[in-house]
Parts: C-alpha cells; sequence; structure tokens
C-alpha cells in the first residue's frame, strides 16, 4: 500500500506491475493465488537471468550487493493479510472483499474478529474461533458452512417454540345486535326482512 501523496511510489508499482502484465501475464491461466505464484516464481528465476541496458547487467548479478547492503529483517514479522472487527448481523453472515462467509450463529449480535489472508478467512469471538473458511478469490458468492445453517435452523425452533403466537382477544358479537342497530326486522323465518 502506498502512502497518499506519494506520486513516486505510486509510478514505480505502476511501472512493475505494467512489466508483469505485458511480459509474464499473456498467454497465462491461473488456477488460484498459489498457481500465480509458483508461475511468477518460475519466471522471475529466468527473467533476472537476462541483462538489463538500464542496470548494464542482469538483476541476478546484482542479488549478492544487495543482500549485503540491506538490514536484517525485524525479529517480529509484519502483519499481512486484513483485519475487520464489527457485530454480526442477524443473517449470521460476514463479507470479505465482495464474498459473504457464513460464521456460527452463537455469535449473533456479538462483536467478531474477521481475519483473511491469501488462502483462509477466520472469524472469532472472545478468542473462540467461530467460523474457518477457504479463501474464495472469484466474486459475489455466499459461502455457508452446513454447520452454521443447521444450527440457525435450530436456534429459529428453539425461538418459536419458546414464543407461542397468542390468539387475539378479539369480541365476538351476536348478529342480531347489528341487524337492530340498523333498524332491520326479522322475517318469520328468523331471516332478515
Amino acid at each position: 500500500m502506498c502512502k497518499p501523496a506519494d506520486p513516486e511510489a505510486k509510478g514505480l508499482i505502476e511501472r512493475a506491475h505494467g512489466y508483469l502484465e505485458t511480459s509474464f501475464l499473456p498467454g497465462r491461466s491461473f488456477t488460484g493465488p498459489a498457481d500465480f505464484n509458483a508461475q511468477l516464481q518460475q519466471w522471475l528465476a529466468r527473467a533476472n537471468t537476462r541483462p538489463r541496458r538500464a542496470l548494464g547487467c542482469a538483476p541476478a548479478d546484482r542479488i549478492t550487493a544487495d543482500k549485503a547492503a540491506m538490514m536484517t529483517l525485524p525479529p517480529v514479522p509484519p502483519v499481512t493479510g486484513c483485519r475487520a472487527s464489527s457485530r454480526l448481523p442477524r443473517d449470521y453472515y460476514i463479507r470479505l472483499d465482495s464474498n459473504d462467509y457464513s460464521v456460527h450463529p452463537a455469535a449473533i449480535g456479538r462483536r467478531v474478529e474477521v481475519t483473511g489472508g491469501l488462502d483462509r478467512v477466520q472469524v472469532t469471538c472472545e478468542g473462540k474461533v467461530v467460523a474457518g473458511h477457504a479463501r474464495t478469490w472469484a466474486r459475489h458468492l455466499t459461502i455457508s458452512d452446513p454447520e452454521h445453517t443447521r444450527a440457525a435452523g435450530e436456534l429459529r425452533r428453539e425461538r418459536a417454540a419458546l414464543r407461542p403466537v397468542p390468539e387475539p382477544e378479539v369480541q365476538v358479537r351476536c348478529l342480531a345486535d347489528y341487524d337492530a342497530a340498523l333498524g332491520l326486522g326479522t322475517d318469520a323465518d328468523g331471516g332478515a326482512a
């Protein structure tokens, strides 16, 4: 992620993306992020041995000098992926990117922590894992765990059993009262005249 108002960094990233779009992506297909990364790694091993006019050598020839000039890595690895915290709605699904993932309905109304990595989506509530799904990179899908669907059905049945629907209290009136109020008489058979 580039910092705001940093066009130089954005230009570097866009040039690298443009190079990959014109040199690496054409004619390739991928089954997922892992396949993309594996193919890119194989391609970079070959591409980095080619000489570059701007460098005066191949990038692979400079790796040893570059590594010697680098600082050591920090003791704690950087945080990757995405994290979000929200209250679980009544439909017991959370949205990550454009996909909806089911969460155990026992967490409805409580704050949940959503963590999305390259291959996994995990949801925790008060430190307990309440959902774990394989990450889906397609768009606008709903991923449901059968256990979550079953538990939601049980909760609905329990709630319906706890709250029986009361009969409405409505006074039942004799129809003759209406006839009398409207001034209608009755004939010899007992019907309205």
